[in-house]
Protein backbone atom coordinates (compact mmCIF):
# COMPACT_ATOMS: atom_id res chain seq x y z
CA UNK A 1 0.00 0.00 0.00
CA UNK A 2 1.20 3.50 -0.86
CA UNK A 3 1.00 6.59 1.29
CA UNK A 4 -1.45 8.70 -0.74
CA UNK A 5 -2.96 11.61 1.21
CA UNK A 6 -3.64 14.64 -1.00
CA UNK A 7 -5.45 14.14 -4.31
CA UNK A 8 -6.37 16.59 -7.09
CA UNK A 9 -9.36 15.75 -9.34
CA UNK A 10 -10.56 17.18 -12.65
CA UNK A 11 -14.14 16.58 -13.77
CA UNK A 12 -15.26 16.57 -10.13
CA UNK A 13 -18.82 17.69 -10.98
CA UNK A 14 -19.58 14.80 -13.35
CA UNK A 15 -21.28 11.49 -12.60
CA UNK A 16 -18.05 9.74 -11.65
CA UNK A 17 -16.28 12.75 -10.18
CA UNK A 18 -19.06 13.72 -7.78
CA UNK A 19 -19.26 10.22 -6.32
CA UNK A 20 -15.48 9.78 -6.30
CA UNK A 21 -14.80 13.01 -4.41
CA UNK A 22 -17.37 12.09 -1.77
CA UNK A 23 -15.88 8.61 -1.43
CA UNK A 24 -12.29 9.83 -1.16
CA UNK A 25 -13.20 12.35 1.51
CA UNK A 26 -15.05 9.67 3.48
CA UNK A 27 -11.89 7.54 3.31
CA UNK A 28 -9.86 10.34 4.87
CA UNK A 29 -8.08 11.71 1.80
CA UNK A 30 -7.65 15.44 1.29
CA UNK A 31 -9.27 16.27 -2.06
CA UNK A 32 -8.78 19.38 -4.19
CA UNK A 33 -10.95 20.00 -7.23
CA UNK A 34 -9.55 21.55 -10.41
CA UNK A 35 -12.08 24.16 -11.61
CA UNK A 36 -12.19 26.11 -14.91
CA UNK A 37 -12.38 29.51 -13.27
CA UNK A 38 -10.63 31.41 -10.51
CA UNK A 39 -10.40 29.34 -7.33
CA UNK A 40 -12.75 30.62 -4.61
CA UNK A 41 -12.36 27.95 -1.93
CA UNK A 42 -9.40 26.26 -0.19
CA UNK A 43 -10.22 22.95 -1.91
CA UNK A 44 -10.13 24.44 -5.43
CA UNK A 45 -7.30 24.75 -7.96
CA UNK A 46 -7.73 26.85 -11.08
CA UNK A 47 -7.00 25.47 -14.54
CA UNK A 48 -7.96 26.24 -18.14
CA UNK A 49 -7.46 23.45 -20.69
CA UNK A 50 -8.13 25.82 -23.60
CA UNK A 51 -5.12 27.98 -22.74
CA UNK A 52 -3.00 25.25 -21.14
CA UNK A 53 -2.98 26.95 -17.73
CA UNK A 54 -2.77 25.14 -14.40
CA UNK A 55 -2.01 26.83 -11.07
CA UNK A 56 1.16 24.83 -10.45
CA UNK A 57 1.85 26.49 -7.12
CA UNK A 58 -1.51 25.29 -5.77
CA UNK A 59 -1.04 21.84 -7.35
CA UNK A 60 2.45 21.34 -5.93
CA UNK A 61 2.66 18.72 -3.21
CA UNK A 62 -0.28 16.55 -4.30
CA UNK A 63 0.27 12.81 -4.07
CA UNK A 64 -2.08 11.95 -6.91
CA UNK A 65 -3.90 13.56 -9.83
CA UNK A 66 -7.09 11.97 -11.17
CA UNK A 67 -8.18 13.36 -14.55
CA UNK A 68 -11.82 12.69 -15.49
CA UNK A 69 -12.80 15.80 -17.48
CA UNK A 70 -14.07 15.55 -21.08
CA UNK A 71 -17.19 16.04 -23.19
CA UNK A 72 -19.63 13.13 -22.84
CA UNK A 73 -19.75 10.89 -25.92
CA UNK A 74 -23.45 10.17 -25.49
CA UNK A 75 -24.61 13.63 -24.45
CA UNK A 76 -25.45 14.94 -27.93
CA UNK A 77 -25.91 13.78 -31.52
CA UNK A 78 -22.61 13.14 -33.25
CA UNK A 79 -22.52 16.07 -35.62
CA UNK A 80 -19.19 16.91 -37.19
CA UNK A 81 -18.89 19.79 -34.73
CA UNK A 82 -19.60 17.64 -31.69
CA UNK A 83 -17.20 14.91 -32.79
CA UNK A 84 -14.54 17.60 -32.92
CA UNK A 85 -15.53 18.70 -29.41
CA UNK A 86 -15.28 15.11 -28.14
CA UNK A 87 -11.71 14.83 -29.46
CA UNK A 88 -10.51 18.32 -28.58
CA UNK A 89 -11.88 18.29 -25.03
CA UNK A 90 -9.82 15.18 -24.35
CA UNK A 91 -6.65 16.25 -26.11
CA UNK A 92 -6.55 19.78 -24.70
CA UNK A 93 -7.50 18.76 -21.18
CA UNK A 94 -5.24 15.72 -20.97
CA UNK A 95 -2.27 17.50 -22.56
CA UNK A 96 -2.66 20.40 -20.12
CA UNK A 97 -2.96 18.26 -17.01
CA UNK A 98 -0.25 15.80 -18.09
CA UNK A 99 2.26 18.64 -18.53
CA UNK A 100 1.32 19.87 -15.06
CA UNK A 101 1.81 16.36 -13.66
CA UNK A 102 5.23 16.13 -15.29
CA UNK A 103 6.11 19.41 -13.56
CA UNK A 104 4.86 18.75 -10.00
CA UNK A 105 5.63 14.99 -10.00
CA UNK A 106 2.91 13.35 -7.86
CA UNK A 107 3.19 9.67 -6.98
CA UNK A 108 0.52 8.68 -9.51
CA UNK A 109 -1.47 10.11 -12.42
CA UNK A 110 -4.79 8.40 -13.17
CA UNK A 111 -6.32 9.48 -16.47
CA UNK A 112 -9.69 8.52 -17.93
CA UNK A 113 -9.91 6.64 -21.20
CA UNK A 114 -12.59 4.29 -22.53
CA UNK A 115 -13.17 0.80 -23.85
CA UNK A 116 -13.80 2.54 -27.17
CA UNK A 117 -10.04 1.91 -27.60
CA UNK A 118 -10.83 -1.61 -28.87
CA UNK A 119 -13.37 -0.73 -31.55
CA UNK A 120 -15.61 -3.56 -32.76
CA UNK A 121 -14.54 -6.87 -31.17
CA UNK A 122 -17.43 -9.11 -32.22
CA UNK A 123 -17.45 -12.26 -30.08
CA UNK A 124 -13.72 -12.02 -29.42
CA UNK A 125 -12.74 -11.20 -25.82
CA UNK A 126 -10.06 -8.52 -25.52
CA UNK A 127 -7.74 -7.46 -22.70
CA UNK A 128 -5.34 -4.58 -22.09
CA UNK A 129 -2.82 -6.37 -24.30
CA UNK A 130 -4.94 -5.89 -27.44
CA UNK A 131 -4.27 -3.08 -29.89
CA UNK A 132 -6.58 -0.19 -30.71
CA UNK A 133 -9.47 -0.53 -33.14
CA UNK A 134 -10.00 1.57 -36.26
CA UNK A 135 -13.24 3.50 -35.72
CA UNK A 136 -13.82 7.09 -34.52
CA UNK A 137 -13.80 6.39 -30.77
CA UNK A 138 -10.80 4.08 -31.06
CA UNK A 139 -8.88 6.92 -32.73
CA UNK A 140 -10.01 9.33 -29.99
CA UNK A 141 -8.88 6.94 -27.26
CA UNK A 142 -5.53 6.40 -28.96
CA UNK A 143 -4.85 10.15 -29.06
CA UNK A 144 -6.24 10.56 -25.54
CA UNK A 145 -3.89 7.98 -24.07
CA UNK A 146 -0.92 9.36 -26.00
CA UNK A 147 -1.61 12.73 -24.38
CA UNK A 148 -1.56 11.09 -20.93
CA UNK A 149 1.96 9.82 -21.71
CA UNK A 150 3.16 13.43 -21.50
CA UNK A 151 3.22 12.93 -17.73
CA UNK A 152 6.67 11.45 -18.31
CA UNK A 153 8.10 9.16 -15.63
CA UNK A 154 5.19 9.59 -13.20
CA UNK A 155 3.32 6.30 -12.65
CA UNK A 156 0.38 6.61 -15.03
CA UNK A 157 -2.85 4.58 -15.08
CA UNK A 158 -5.25 4.83 -18.04
CA UNK A 159 -8.81 3.88 -17.15
CA UNK A 160 -10.50 2.21 -20.14
CA UNK A 161 -14.01 2.56 -18.79
CA UNK A 162 -16.89 0.40 -19.89
CA UNK A 163 -20.61 1.15 -19.76
CA UNK A 164 -20.98 2.64 -16.28
CA UNK A 165 -24.20 1.68 -14.53
CA UNK A 166 -25.90 4.03 -12.10
CA UNK A 167 -29.64 4.74 -11.86
CA UNK A 168 -29.12 8.51 -11.59
CA UNK A 169 -27.44 9.01 -14.96
CA UNK A 170 -25.57 7.61 -17.92
CA UNK A 171 -26.99 4.89 -20.16
CA UNK A 172 -28.92 3.15 -17.38
CA UNK A 173 -30.57 6.39 -16.31
CA UNK A 174 -31.83 6.86 -19.88
CA UNK A 175 -33.02 3.27 -20.19
CA UNK A 176 -34.99 3.11 -16.95
CA UNK A 177 -38.07 5.21 -17.95
CA UNK A 178 -39.18 3.08 -20.95
CA UNK A 179 -38.42 -0.15 -19.10
CA UNK A 180 -40.47 1.01 -16.09
CA UNK A 181 -43.42 1.47 -18.43
CA UNK A 182 -42.92 -1.97 -19.93
CA UNK A 183 -41.89 -0.71 -23.35
CA UNK A 184 -38.19 -1.52 -23.19
CA UNK A 185 -36.36 -4.18 -25.14
CA UNK A 186 -33.15 -5.17 -26.85
CA UNK A 187 -31.34 -2.73 -29.11
CA UNK A 188 -30.89 -3.90 -32.67
CA UNK A 189 -30.17 -7.63 -32.84
CA UNK A 190 -29.33 -7.82 -29.14
CA UNK A 191 -26.34 -10.04 -29.95
CA UNK A 192 -23.75 -7.29 -29.41
CA UNK A 193 -21.60 -7.60 -26.28
CA UNK A 194 -21.90 -4.84 -23.68
CA UNK A 195 -19.00 -4.52 -21.26
CA UNK A 196 -20.47 -2.85 -18.21
CA UNK A 197 -19.46 -1.96 -14.66
CA UNK A 198 -21.35 -0.45 -11.73
CA UNK A 199 -20.37 3.05 -10.61
CA UNK A 200 -19.80 1.49 -7.18
CA UNK A 201 -17.05 -0.77 -8.59
CA UNK A 202 -15.60 2.06 -10.69
CA UNK A 203 -14.99 4.08 -7.52
CA UNK A 204 -13.50 1.06 -5.75
CA UNK A 205 -11.22 0.32 -8.72
CA UNK A 206 -9.93 3.91 -8.86
CA UNK A 207 -9.21 3.78 -5.13
CA UNK A 208 -7.42 0.44 -5.72
CA UNK A 209 -5.29 1.98 -8.48
CA UNK A 210 -4.30 4.84 -6.18
CA UNK A 211 -2.90 2.54 -3.52
CA UNK A 212 -1.35 -0.29 -5.56
CA UNK A 213 1.68 -0.20 -7.83
CA UNK A 214 -0.13 -0.80 -11.10
CA UNK A 215 0.34 1.27 -14.24
CA UNK A 216 -0.62 1.41 -17.90
CA UNK A 217 -4.07 0.65 -19.32
CA UNK A 218 -6.68 -0.68 -16.92
CA UNK A 219 -10.00 -2.02 -18.20
CA UNK A 220 -12.79 -0.81 -15.91
CA UNK A 221 -15.35 -3.43 -16.87
CA UNK A 222 -16.96 -6.24 -14.88
CA UNK A 223 -15.37 -9.67 -15.50
CA UNK A 224 -18.58 -11.02 -17.06
CA UNK A 225 -19.72 -8.96 -20.07
CA UNK A 226 -23.28 -9.58 -21.24
CA UNK A 227 -24.97 -9.42 -24.60
CA UNK A 228 -27.45 -6.60 -25.04
CA UNK A 229 -30.23 -9.22 -25.02
CA UNK A 230 -28.99 -10.54 -21.65
CA UNK A 231 -28.63 -7.01 -20.30
CA UNK A 232 -32.11 -5.85 -21.29
CA UNK A 233 -33.70 -9.09 -20.08
CA UNK A 234 -31.96 -8.69 -16.70
CA UNK A 235 -33.14 -5.09 -16.44
CA UNK A 236 -36.72 -6.11 -17.21
CA UNK A 237 -36.57 -8.82 -14.55
CA UNK A 238 -35.19 -6.39 -11.97
CA UNK A 239 -38.10 -4.03 -12.68
CA UNK A 240 -40.67 -6.86 -12.94
CA UNK A 241 -41.62 -5.68 -16.41
CA UNK A 242 -41.64 -7.31 -19.83
CA UNK A 243 -38.99 -6.55 -22.45
CA UNK A 244 -40.87 -7.23 -25.66
CA UNK A 245 -40.35 -4.08 -27.73
CA UNK A 246 -37.02 -4.32 -29.54
CA UNK A 247 -35.61 -1.04 -30.83
CA UNK A 248 -34.61 -1.41 -34.51
CA UNK A 249 -31.24 -0.12 -35.66
CA UNK A 250 -32.79 2.53 -37.92
CA UNK A 251 -34.70 4.04 -34.98
CA UNK A 252 -31.48 4.29 -32.96
CA UNK A 253 -29.72 6.01 -35.84
CA UNK A 254 -32.53 8.54 -36.16
CA UNK A 255 -32.50 9.23 -32.43
CA UNK A 256 -28.77 9.20 -31.66
CA UNK A 257 -27.00 9.82 -34.96
CA UNK A 258 -23.41 8.56 -35.02
CA UNK A 259 -23.47 7.51 -31.36
CA UNK A 260 -26.00 4.80 -32.24
CA UNK A 261 -23.11 2.82 -33.70
CA UNK A 262 -21.61 2.55 -30.22
CA UNK A 263 -24.87 1.14 -28.88
CA UNK A 264 -24.88 -1.49 -31.61
CA UNK A 265 -21.15 -2.24 -31.65
CA UNK A 266 -19.93 -5.36 -29.86
CA UNK A 267 -17.22 -4.88 -27.22
CA UNK A 268 -16.31 -7.92 -25.13
CA UNK A 269 -13.74 -6.43 -22.76
CA UNK A 270 -12.12 -8.36 -19.89
CA UNK A 271 -10.47 -6.58 -16.89
CA UNK A 272 -7.36 -8.76 -16.93
CA UNK A 273 -5.02 -6.24 -15.30
CA UNK A 274 -7.36 -5.56 -12.36
CA UNK A 275 -7.97 -9.26 -11.76
CA UNK A 276 -4.25 -10.06 -11.94
CA UNK A 277 -3.57 -7.29 -9.40
CA UNK A 278 -5.99 -8.91 -6.93
CA UNK A 279 -9.01 -6.63 -7.27
CA UNK A 280 -12.38 -8.25 -6.54
CA UNK A 281 -15.66 -6.92 -7.91
CA UNK A 282 -18.66 -6.47 -5.64
CA UNK A 283 -20.90 -6.84 -8.70
CA UNK A 284 -19.38 -9.27 -11.24
CA UNK A 285 -22.72 -10.42 -12.73
CA UNK A 286 -25.33 -8.31 -14.53
CA UNK A 287 -28.42 -9.78 -12.87
CA UNK A 288 -27.30 -9.05 -9.32
CA UNK A 289 -25.89 -5.66 -10.34
CA UNK A 290 -29.14 -4.42 -11.92
CA UNK A 291 -31.24 -5.84 -9.09
CA UNK A 292 -29.18 -3.88 -6.57
CA UNK A 293 -29.25 -0.69 -8.63
CA UNK A 294 -33.01 -0.80 -9.13
CA UNK A 295 -33.43 -1.09 -5.35
CA UNK A 296 -31.64 2.27 -4.97
CA UNK A 297 -34.31 4.13 -6.96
Amino acid sequence: MLNIQRIAVTGSSGLIGTTLVGHLKSEGYTVQRLVRRAAHAPDEISWDPKTGFVDLEALAGVDAVIHLAGAGVGDKRWTKKYKSEILNSRLLGTTTIAHAVASVKPKVFISASAMGWYGETGNRAVTERDRAGDDFLAAVCHEWENAANLAGDVRTVKLRMGLILDPTGGALGKMLPPFRFGIGGRLGSGKQWWSWITLHDVIRAINFALEHRISGPLNLTAPNPSTNQEFTSALARALHRPAVFPVPSIALKLAFGGFSSEMLTSKRVIPEALLNAGFTFDYPHIGAALAALVEEI
